[in-house]
C-alpha cells in the first residue's frame, strides 16, 4: 500500500471557505502521469499539486482534473505554505523546479508568500466578435498571452457583469480567457474561465496575472499593484512588475490534511 500525504489549501486568502482551495501533494517519485491525472480528477479542485521532494532539489507539477498545465499560481503558493507550515522548511526562500515552466521562487515575508514568475509576453490579437459572443461586451482591447487570451473591458461593472457562455469560450483554445478592467477599490480587477482545461471558472488564478501585471503596470505607470479576481470565493494579491520577472503575493488558510491510499 502506497501512502500520499495531501493538504487542501485555500489560497490566496486568510478566511477559510475564500480565495482558490488546491490540493497539495508530497511525493519521493513521480507516480505514473496517468496516475496524477487520476488523483487530480479523484480530489476535482481546479488544481492539484504534486511536489517530488529529494536532496537535489523541489520538484513541482500541476494537473486540474482533465489535463497538466504549464504553470499554476495558487497551487504554488499552496505547496509553499504546506511546506513552510507543515514541513518546517528552515529559510525564508523555497525554490522550486518546473519542467514546464523552469525555476519559480516562493519567498515568505511579513504575514505574506510572494510568488517569483516569468513574466508573460502579449501579442494584439483579433479574434473578430468572438469575445464578445463569450461574455456580452465587446471588448476595449485583446491580448494574447503564452496559454490564454486576454480582454481589456470597459469597467469594473462590465467583468462583474459578465455571464459566461462556456461552450464558446471552449472553443478559443489555449488554456482560457482572463477579462479584466481597472478596479475601483484596488489597481485592477480580473475573472478567468477555463473550460477547456476542466475549469468553468477559476477562483483566483495566480499564473494569469503574470499577464495582467505587465499589462496594468504599462497602463497605470506603476510597478506595485493590488488586484482582486470578482469569482464567488473571490481572492486578493499584491503584485509588483519587475520586468522580465513579476511578483504575486497572498495569504493561505489550511482546510484538511490526510493521506491518499494506493495500491
Amino acid at each position: 500500500m502506497i501512502k500520499i500525504p495531501v493538504f487542501q489549501v485555500d489560497a490566496f486568502t486568510d478566511t477559510l471557505f475564500h480565495g482558490n482551495p488546491a490540493a497539495v501533494c508530497i511525493i519521493d517519485e513521480w507516480p505514473a502521469d496517468a496516475m496524477m491525472q487520476n488523483i487530480a480528477m479523484e480530489n476535482n479542485l481546479a488544481e492539484t499539486a504534486f511536489i517530488k521532494i529529494s536532496k537535489e532539489q523541489y520538484s513541482i507539477r500541476w494537473f486540474t482534473p482533465e489535463i497538466e498545465v504549464d504553470l499554476c499560481g495558487h497551487a504554488t503558493l499552496a505547496s509553499a505554505f504546506v511546506l513552510f507550515e507543515e514541513y518546517n522548511y528552515p529559510d525564508a526562500e523555497i525554490i522550486f523546479h518546473s519542467p514546464r515552466s523552469g525555476i519559480l521562487k516562493v519567498k515568505r515575508g511579513d504575514d505574506l508568500l510572494y510568488l517569483d514568475f516569468p513574466t508573460d509576453t502579449l501579442e494584439s490579437y483579433e479574434p473578430g466578435n468572438i469575445i464578445e459572443d463569450c461574455t456580452g461586451f465587446k471588448p476595449v482591447h485583446v491580448f494574447k498571452g503564452k496559454t490564454d487570451i486576454i480582454a481589456i473591458l470597459q469597467n469594473e461593472e462590465d467583468v462583474i457583469n459578465t455571464i459566461p457562455d462556456f461552450e464558446k469560450i471552449a472553443s478559443l483554445g489555449g488554456r482560457g480567457l482572463v477579462i479584466t478592467s481597472k478596479g475601483k477599490d484596488v489597481d485592477f480587477v480580473s475573472r478567468f474561465f477555463a473550460p477547456q482545461s476542466g475549469i468553468n471558472e477559476d477562483p483566483v488564478t495566480g499564473s494569469a496575472h503574470t499577464s495582467l501585471i505587465p499589462y496594468w503596470s504599462k497602463v497605470l505607470n506603476k510597478n506595485q499593484l493590488t488586484a482582486r479576481q470578482l469569482s464567488k470565493r473571490g481572492g486578493d494579491l499584491v503584485c509588483e512588475f519587475l520586468g522580465e520577472r513579476v511578483k504575486i503575493a497572498g495569504k493561505a488558510r489550511l482546510y484538511l490534511k490526510g493521506e491518499i491510499y494506493l495500491a
